[in-house]
């Protein structure tokens, strides 16, 4: 588990109507999993998880819906969206982190280091405690 720390206070964008954070030239912006870029994302993920799978896909797989995720959080280099990231209750006081993922022309730039700060800190704003991942290896490389 994560504990939580503190965070930059965020920008407010009223044409978006959301928090928008600057990390050098990325913003991440906080949205919900009806955004078309982070289904778009989340589309990829699952294409290159179905690879890392094999067989088993069809059984992790199960547990990937992102329908009933309130707080998923979109990183973006301009106005390309460069990785993702959601958060939805585990318990009273904790939080799991799902949906993780960078494109592979982006790993390797810390994004996805910005997407779980910015998790951590709306998780830590909403009132809990900890944020833990239970990805299995396999999804690790994807992000």
């Amino acid at each position: 588990a994560i504990m939580l720390a503190d965070e930059p206070f965020p920008l407010m964008s009223p044409e978006r109507n959301v928090a928008l954070y600057k990390y050098d030239m990325l913003t991440t912006k906080r949205t919900t999993s009806s955004d078309n870029d982070f289904q778009t994302l989340v589309k990829a993920l699952d294409a290159d998880l179905k690879i890392r799978d094999g067989e088993e896909h069809d059984f992790y797989n199960q547990f990937n819906k992102i329908d009933m995720i309130k707080y998923a959080v979109v990183a973006y280099d301009g106005d390309e969206a460069v990785g993702c990231g959601a958060i939805k209750e585990h318990s009273p006081d904790s939080m799991e982190v799902k949906r993780m993922y960078v494109p592979p022309q982006q790993r390797g730039k810390g994004i996805a280091s910005i997407v779980l700060k910015e998790l951590e800190s709306w998780c830590k704003e909403l009132g809990y405690k900890k944020m833990y991942s239970r990805n299995r290896e396999k999804a690790t490389g994807s992000y």
